[in-house]
């Protein structure tokens, strides 16, 4: 479903810092704007099977979530390819693809729509999407006004009523309470029973432990393991392990 080539990502960030617009305008025209280059990913290969759970875990910084985005067209990579055989729902941070000022009704329509949906599929999947996020009497209110768990509730409930051939998910259950995460995880096997591939991004290694059949460490751009998701959560573990003994020394 999802074969990754050789990616590589780099991002400019500035090495000077400026306070104002007229630093950075003066700085443009003068032409003394000056970057470093960060690569977030490095060579990157990977490949997704038809019907999987695959995990990716790491620190933060590792190049995760902009894997993801490469995945979901969202942003290029600057080198290598990445081939996608299917519709992407991707769930890569709160509520992205929802407007915090119209109501929570208004933004299922308005993210089915952005997935493709029909408005009249969208609506035989209504009650489904407010009875699963448990805010069928909050349907009517504002999102700027939802807390972040009800924010995480809806975003979940709504993607995964797209019916989507892959689901992106980013750390979105984090935010979430146990019983949230618990009926989270329920529907992310149940909708992979029914065929979907799943790329599920972690920090919480025991979840990608129980939950994936395959995953991939990433650290800072880099694959450091990918095969079996027992094996490379062990890798990992085995790192950060390290890694804090180096730390106390």
């Amino acid at each position: 479903m999802i074969v990754g080539r050789n990616i590589s990502k780099k991002f400019r960030i500035p090495s000077e810092r400026r306070n104002t617009l007229f630093e950075e305008v003066v700085a443009f025209v003068k032409g003394k704007r000056r970057y470093e280059e960060f690569w977030a990913l490095k060579n990157v290969s990977f490949e997704v099977e038809a019907g999987e759970i695959f995990g990716i875990t790491g620190p933060n910084g590792s190049g995760k979530t902009t894997l993801l985005a490469i995945i979901a067209n969202i942003i290029y990579p600057d080198g290598g390819e990445i081939i996608v055989n299917g519709r992407i729902t991707p769930i890569l941070a709160l509520g992205v693809g929802f407007n915090p000022e119209l109501t929570a009704r208004e933004n299922v329509y308005l993210y089915g729509a952005l997935m493709g949906m029909k408005r009249k599929k969208m609506k035989e999947k209504y009650e489904e999407v407010f009875e699963f996020a448990e805010l069928k009497r909050f349907e009517n209110m504002k999102l700027k006004n939802f807390s972040s768990g009800m924010y995480a509730r809806l975003a979940f409930s709504t993607a995964v009523a797209t019916e989507p051939d892959i689901l992106l998910v980013d750390e979105v259950m984090a935010v979430g309470d146990m019983e949230f995460q618990r009926k989270c995880i329920d529907e992310l096997n149940k909708l992979n029973d029914n065929g979907t591939t799943i790329v599920f991004v972690s920090h919480d290694v025991e979840t990608v432990r129980s939950l994936c059949g395959r995953a991939m460490f990433l650290n800072k751009g880099e694959v450091i393991a990918i095969g079996d998701a027992e094996e490379v959560v062990d890798a990992y573990l085995d790192f950060v392990g390290d890694l804090y003994k180096h730390e106390v020394k």
